[in-house]
């Protein structure tokens, strides 16, 4: 699998509305302790502001322990627990203080895969459709955890990078968020069209 160089912070220093589709496309790498690497391109994500305007967002209330990482620096990764069960991870976007992320939902497996099924619990036969559809599933299939908030992606075992030259970009589609409440309406949802591995393939089409 040939990708390019890591994202460098410039990348993340924009507006998370900007990096998010950016992202579709994109390389997940995590090279484990082992040495093995789990790597994937990012097929869903959503953005969460932080400028006030979004109250889906965790950041809309203010800085608190749980979420100090996405308020910065970019570059980032900010990760909780959802619902006390699942890890999400996300990529902390803006100047630091601004509070804006941008979640992982799903990845297509392209290293590691049989790695992630293991990490997944999913049986050897498990299509590569269930792996990391859903921003639970991709942490788990990637084996990110609440030990990788505030971790760097400039450096050290996890990177995103973008495709090799040549390789075609997705088309991208857009819709309204999914699993929230407050703020559900809008439009941050950015998703490879057509591609298998998108969570809720049916929703924003």
């Amino acid at each position: 699998m040939r990708v390019g160089p890591r994202f460098r912070i410039a990348f993340f220093a924009r507006s998370c509305l900007e990096v998010a589709p950016d992202l579709v496309g994109a390389y997940l790498v995590h090279r484990l302790p082992d040495g093995n690497r789990l790597a994937g391109r990012i097929v869903e994500v959503e953005a969460y502001l932080g400028d006030g305007s979004d109250p889906g967002s965790h950041s809309h209330g203010g800085e608190t322990p749980r979420n100090r990482a996405m308020f910065g620096p970019p570059g980032r990764l900010y990760a909780y627990r959802s619902y006390g069960v699942h890890t999400c991870a996300n990529v902390v976007c803006e100047a630091s203080g601004r509070g804006a992320a941008v979640l992982l939902r799903s990845l297509e497996p392209l290293a590691g895969e049989a790695r992630m099924r293991a990490l997944r619990g999913l049986p050897g036969d498990a299509p590569a459709r269930v792996i990391a559809s859903g921003p639970g599933r991709l942490a788990q299939a990637l084996a990110l955890t609440l030990g990788d908030d505030g971790r760097s992606l400039l450096r050290g075992p996890i990177s995103l990078r973008p495709p090799p030259p040549g390789e075609a970009r997705p088309e991208i589609g857009t819709s309204r968020r999914v699993g929230i409440q407050r703020g559900a309406e809008l439009p941050y949802r950015f998703y490879a069209r057509g591609h298998p591995c998108v969570s809720h393939p049916r929703l924003g089409a």
